[in-house]
C-alpha cells in the first residue's frame, strides 16, 4: 500500500483514464480558515500525483484534442484545467473558470456525460449541483465550455447530480430518508444505477422502474462515493467510500436476478472519514485485482491499494 499526506483535508480523488497518463492521480482538498472577527475563508488545492505502480485513472476529458479536468470549488465555480507535459513532468494549467452561483454558494458535485465513451471522442456536457439547491448544465460551444442552463431543483443541498451515461437527456439527483450522497449510472449495463445515501445503504435501481430498488446493501457508513468498475469483465463490482467505515467493494450477483450483493473487499486503513475513492482505469490483472486510490478528510491521507 502506498500512502501520501495531502496536507489539507482530502475529499475527492480520481485516476486519469488516458493512455500515457494513466499513472496520474488528482486529489481535491478543502480547508475552512477561521479568524476571530473575520469572515470564514474556504480554501482548497487540486493536487496532481504520479503513482509508480500499475496503470491508473482520473476525471479528464478531451476538449479540442486536449486532456482536460473539471474542478468544482466552494465558491460557486467550475474550473477547467488542461493537462500539460513539460520537462517530463505533468502539470495542470487552468484555462477557464465558469460561475455557477455567487461566491457564498458551494459547488457540491459535477459529472461528465460521456464517461461510457471514455471521453476520447469529444467533449461531453457537464452537470453540477450547488448548495443553494440549483443544478447547472454546461456544454462545449466549440471554443470553450459555457453555462447553458440552471434551475432550482431541491429545497435542500443536492449533494450529487449525475448523468445517465446511456441517455444524454437525463440527469439524476434525489433524496432518501438519510439524503442522497452519490449516484452513478453503470457504464456497461444500460438500465442500472447505483445510489449511495447517508443512511449507510447502497441501492441498485433499475431506471425502468425507479420506485423500488432491485437490491440494497448496508455498507456500515454513509456511502459518500460510488464507482462502477471501468472494465466490463467486472461490471457488477461497485467501489464505495463509506465515510467513517472505510472503503468497500460490493459485488452484485447479477442485474435483474435475486442473488444478494456481497461485500468482497474491506479497506480500513483510513483513520478519518473516507470521502473519495476510484478504480485504476487499466484492465484487471490475471488475478482480477485492480489498483484503487482513496482519500480521507481529517487525517488528510491518500492511499493506493488493490481490490
Amino acid at each position: 500500500m502506498l500512502s501520501f499526506d495531502t496536507n489539507w483535508p482530502a475529499d475527492a480523488v480520481e485516476f486519469c483514464p488516458f493512455p500515457g497518463s494513466t499513472d496520474l492521480v488528482v486529489c481535491g482538498t478543502y480547508k475552512l480558515l477561521e479568524t476571530p472577527g473575520e469572515k470564514q475563508q474556504r480554501k482548497g488545492q487540486c493536487i496532481l500525483l504520479k503513482v509508480d505502480k500499475q496503470e491508473n485513472r482520473m476525471r479528464h476529458q478531451v476538449h479540442d484534442d486536449q486532456q482536460i479536468l473539471a474542478v468544482a470549488d466552494s465558491e460557486g465555480h467550475i474550473t477547467i484545467c488542461r493537462l500539460d507535459h513539460q520537462d517530463y513532468k505533468a502539470l495542470l494549467t487552468p484555462i477557464q473558470t465558469i460561475s455557477c452561483g455567487s461566491t457564498d454558494v458551494l459547488c457540491l458535485s459535477l459529472d461528465w456525460s460521456d464517461r461510457k465513451d471514455d471521453g476520447f471522442v469529444s467533449t461531453g456536457a457537464l452537470v453540477a449541483s450547488s448548495s443553494d439547491g440549483h443544478l447547472s448544465l454546461l456544454k462545449d460551444n466549440g471554443s470553450n465550455i459555457q453555462l447553458t442552463m440552471s434551475w432550482h431543483a431541491h429545497a435542500y443541498e443536492p449533494w450529487v447530480a449525475a448523468w445517465d451515461y446511456w441517455d444524454a437527456n437525463t440527469v439524476y439527483s434525489g433524496k432518501f430518508e438519510g439524503g442522497v450522497t452519490s449516484i452513478q449510472s453503470n457504464p456497461h449495463s444500460e438500465f442500472y444505477i447505483a445510489v449511495g445515501s447517508y443512511d449507510s445503504n447502497v441501492r441498485l435501481l433499475d431506471k425502468r422502474k425507479l420506485g423500488r430498488p432491485v437490491s440494497t446493501v448496508e455498507v456500515g457508513g454513509g456511502a459518500w462515493r460510488v464507482k462502477w468498475h471501468p472494465s466490463s469483465t467486472r461490471q457488477h463490482d461497485l467501489l464505495v467510500a463509506c465515510m467513517h467505515d472505510g472503503c468497500k467493494v460490493v459485488r452484485f450477483g447479477g442485474f435483474g436476478d435475486q442473488e444478494e450483493p456481497q461485500i468482497v473487499k474491506r479497506f480500513y486503513e483510513h483513520q478519518s472519514m473516507a470521502y473519495g475513492v476510484d478504480w485504476a482505469f487499466s484492465s484487471p490483472r490475471t488475478d482480477e485485482k485492480t489498483e484503487i486510490v482513496s482519500c480521507s478528510f481529517y487525517d488528510h491521507a491518500l492511499r493506493v491499494w488493490e481490490g
